[in-house]
């Protein structure tokens, strides 16, 4: 007797799921618990309501095989990105004192004074801000968390593009 597995449609709710939920913990840290995000913390946002919209549309969805890897892939490839943001995030602040950068102006000053690339690239360079550990758990800092989440999500949405499908 084979034991009773998820389907691929409910794996792809479980992500979306996981994604809504880290998401609403960063807004409980932000707005009760004070911990005001960088500009790399923000970019980390991005990458898990990109992530976030891809299982919640593959999961409302319910492809076949091909539509199954096409979003699996996708996943990947958006969790891939965030994790390489956050690994950066994660070098900045395990960075000794003298190396940190220094801090440069908030996200909101840099959309309305600078063009978006220019954007891009500094809030990527990292700033002082952005090496500052703050909130930790078990030893990671969030920055660590969001690496660890992006990559197991990754690496979830690949499982789910290679299984056998269920639907």
């Amino acid at each position: 007797m084979t034991p009773k597995t998820f389907t691929t449609r409910q794996g792809f709710a479980a992500g979306f799921a996981i994604c809504a939920a880290l998401l609403g913990y960063a807004y409980y840290l932000q707005y009760v618990e004070g911990q005001n995000p960088c500009p790399l913390c923000m970019v980390q946002r991005v990458a898990f309501y990109a992530l976030g919209a891809v299982f919640l549309l593959a999961a409302l969805h319910g492809p076949g095989r091909r539509g199954v890897v096409a979003y699996g892939v996708i996943a990947f490839v958006v969790a891939a990105l965030g994790a390489a943001v956050a690994a950066r995030h994660v070098w900045l602040q395990n960075l000794p004192a003298h190396l940190v950068p220094s801090c440069g102006p908030g996200l909101e000053y840099m959309l309305k004074r600078f063009p978006l690339g220019d954007v891009v690239t500094r809030v990527l360079m990292g700033s002082g801000e952005c090496a500052e550990a703050g909130w930790k758990f078990l030893g990671l800092t969030i920055a660590g968390w969001s690496l660890f989440w992006l990559v197991a999500l990754g690496l979830f949405a690949l499982y789910l593009a290679l299984r056998p499908q269920s639907r």
